[in-house]
């Protein structure tokens, strides 16, 4: 069993995905540790899959590219990630890198005290936000985490960073009872989360918005909270 996977949805990467993948090689170099990257293609309909075989991490052979073939969304291809990977230990970043792989040893320190999921967050006190969100996206992500707390649970400032770090066996435990293929996906693995009793702490990362966003304005937010009302339905045992 490797001891890290990293998981990284892609959808129409191709100017990035090179870069990213090196960055996290780099940086994993100085971790000492066993690990594998994994790649969910999303029915990338431009060169992401040519840029990743290129990288240093498959050079090296630690990078897995799992293809969806078509455009499945983003929880689709987090669950699909985490389903084919073998790490003790998992976290799924975007690819932007909107938070620097070097935040994952912050997220790290609390797996040692007893909790089960470290998420980061860009709405504590102690979060870094250097480049923020154009104000009707975060306007956008505001109302979001209020229907989030009205309908589902309160418990979270963020629910939507996409920097998320799990035990591989609580990952993978929750990934077999996703139903959602959306951006809402990041909600429902928290509501199953708190279903299943499992321990998460959120933690303020530093953050810098990248201006290619994949969530779009007019169909992406009315989608999203759709879900919250599939969420509720599917998985009505939680308490808030």
């Amino acid at each position: 069993m490797k001891y890290l996977s990293i998981i990284i949805p892609a959808y129409n990467e191709e100017r990035r995905i090179g870069g990213t993948l090196s960055r996290i090689s780099h940086h994993m170099s100085g971790e000492n540790c066993d690990y594998e990257i994994i790649v969910v293609d999303d029915g990338s309909m431009d060169g992401t899959i040519v840029e990743a075989e290129r990288s240093a991490p498959a050079k090296e052979g630690r990078l897995k590219i799992i293809r969806n073939g078509v455009n499945r969304g983003k929880g689709f291809s987090v669950k699909n990630g985490i389903m084919n990977s073998g790490g003790e230990y998992i976290i799924f970043s975007d690819a932007d890198l909107s938070t620097p792989i070097e935040e994952m040893r912050r997220l790290f320190s609390y797996l040692g005290k007893g909790y089960d999921i470290v998420i980061g967050s860009r709405s504590l006190k102690e979060s870094r936000v250097k480049v923020h969100q154009p104000w009707h996206r975060e306007m956008m992500g505001r109302v979001f985490n209020m229907c989030v707390r009205a309908l589902l649970i309160e418990s979270f400032n963020d629910t939507q960073c996409g920097f998320k770090l799990f035990k591989g066996a609580v990952a993978r435990d929750i990934a077999r009872s996703m139903y959602i293929d959306g951006f809402a996906f990041d909600v429902e693995m928290l509501y199953l989360a708190k279903i299943k009793g499992y321990k998460v702490k959120e933690v303020g990362i530093v953050w810098e918005n990248s201006a290619d966003s994949r969530v779009k304005l007019l169909g992406s937010p009315v989608n999203m909270f759709l879900d919250l009302f599939k969420i509720r339905k599917i998985h009505p045992c939680a308490k808030k």
